[in-house]
């Protein structure tokens, strides 16, 4: 018998909105344990996915020097220091959205694929987490952790060896 999604699959799913600010985020991420999470717009609809790495990512690219500085010489490296310096400390004004650092592609599967399906899409993928749908509503999450559970649990275990 063929482990399924709706075998593993975490069923809550705690959203967040796409006009969260990116400090919100991090507290909400914090908070619940959680990496990342579906963001939804204002009718509910899930419109992309934001992680940690996302917050990350942003942070470091803000303070990263771009290829091109090498080419410059001391004064230009110094005039765009400068201009660099005073477009990051407006950016820090404006408060960041999650709309702004997520993935807008999310990826799901239906209740009833076999998790070797979805380890497939995982793995080719390189998703740390996938939604599930039934009738095209969000019904679960699988991430990681839910897949490594088939690894942990004997009866998960035996269901996987038993539909090869």
């Amino acid at each position: 018998m063929n482990v399924l999604a709706r075998d593993i699959m975490t069923p809550s799913v705690k959203a967040v909105s796409a006009s969260w600010t990116m400090d919100h985020l991090a507290r909400f991420l914090t908070e619940n344990e959680i990496t990342g999470s579906p963001v939804v717009d204002d009718n509910n609809d899930i419109v992309g996915i934001v992680t940690l790495k996302d917050i990350a990512e942003f942070r470091w690219s803000s303070d990263r020097k771009p290829k091109a500085w090498a080419r410059l010489g001391p004064e230009e490296q110094r005039e765009a220091r400068r201009l660099r310096l005073a477009f990051l400390e407006e950016m820090t004004r404006l408060p960041v959205e999650v709309r702004d650092i997520m993935t807008p592609q999310v990826f799901s599967v239906d209740e009833s694929t076999p998790v070797r399906d979805i380890a497939d899409i995982m793995m080719g993928e390189h998703l740390h987490r996938i939604f599930v749908k039934n009738d095209q509503k969000i019904t679960g999450i699988i991430t990681t952790y839910d897949m490594l559970k088939l690894i942990s649990d004997k009866s998960l275990t035996r269901r996987c060896a038993a539909s090869d």
